[in-house]
């Protein structure tokens, strides 16, 4: 049996991550850039992703850029396509785009809602790694590191669309993790707790510490960098044994009791 690769670093590796115009797709596009990985930065936001493309590659690292709305199917399969023959290849996905959406049940549009964001917290994720499959097979170390949140381990009140949607990127991580095993493939999915994004700016300073204080082992609110230093750990060579798992990046918010 051939020995896997142990290395922790993926300099050379190629990596397409999704809503990295800002907030944690942003960190993590400069982090893995910086350990020598080329980057497809991908978002909707077409003048933010050129701009961390280029502040990535004006810190002398390889990155480019793609306007992506992942509720595009055929953007999806364009971009996946034009990246991986950019870079000669695809072998890590961070399916990283995502919307909130708080709505009460009877609200008269809910149906409107959940159809636009399932479409792009759930079924995005697997366009994406569909589109991607053929490279990720050729790949020494195949990575896919999909995003849900700590609403998919707890609910709040209102947010019934997206803990749904954010559930279900739980299921489909580990359905895709025993799919994909055979072909050395490995998918995990992280669950950000209170994080510092643009989702979370609008929320008054004050609010976020009384949350921070009652709700995590930490009591502060964590930076994009924490996030997408576990999405890099996932990704490692030396990952190779970890699979199906579900990783909470949350300050301890899931271990305490409310």
């Amino acid at each position: 049996m051939k020995t896997p690769d142990l290395s922790r670093s993926v300099r050379g590796s190629v990596v397409l991550i999704t809503g990295a115009a800002s907030g944690m797709g942003r960190a993590a596009a400069r982090l893995f850039a910086s350990e020598g990985a080329k980057v497809a930065v991908t978002d909707r936001d077409a003048v933010g992703a050129a701009r961390v493309a280029e502040e990535i590659t004006q810190a002398g690292h390889a990155a480019r850029a793609w306007a992506l709305d992942v509720a595009d199917a055929e953007a999806i399969e364009r971009v996946v396509a034009e990246a991986a023959k950019a870079f000669g290849g695809l072998d890590i996905i961070i399916n990283n785009a995502g919307v909130a959406q708080f709505l009460p049940l009877d609200d008269p549009e809910y149906d409107r809602h959940w159809a636009r964001v399932l479409d792009i917290l759930l079924t995005a994720p697997q366009r994406v790694v569909r589109a991607a499959l053929p490279h990720l097979r050729r790949s020494a170390a195949g990575r896919v590191i999909n995003v849900a949140s700590t609403e998919a381990l707890v609910a709040q009140n209102r947010d019934s669309i997206y803990c749904a949607g954010k559930s279900g990127v739980l299921g489909l991580t580990r359905a895709m993790a025993v799919e994909l095993g055979r072909d050395g493939i490995t998918v995990n999915c992280i669950c950000p707790g209170p994080i510092h994004t643009g989702m979370t700016a609008a929320i008054p300073e004050d609010d976020k510490a009384t949350f921070a204080r009652r709700y995590t082992a930490l009591r502060r609110y964590g930076q994009p960098e924490e996030v997408a230093h576990a999405m890099l750990s996932l990704a490692l060579p030396a990952s190779s044994y970890i699979t199906g798992v579900v990783l909470p990046v949350d300050g301890g918010q899931t271990a305490r009791a409310a």
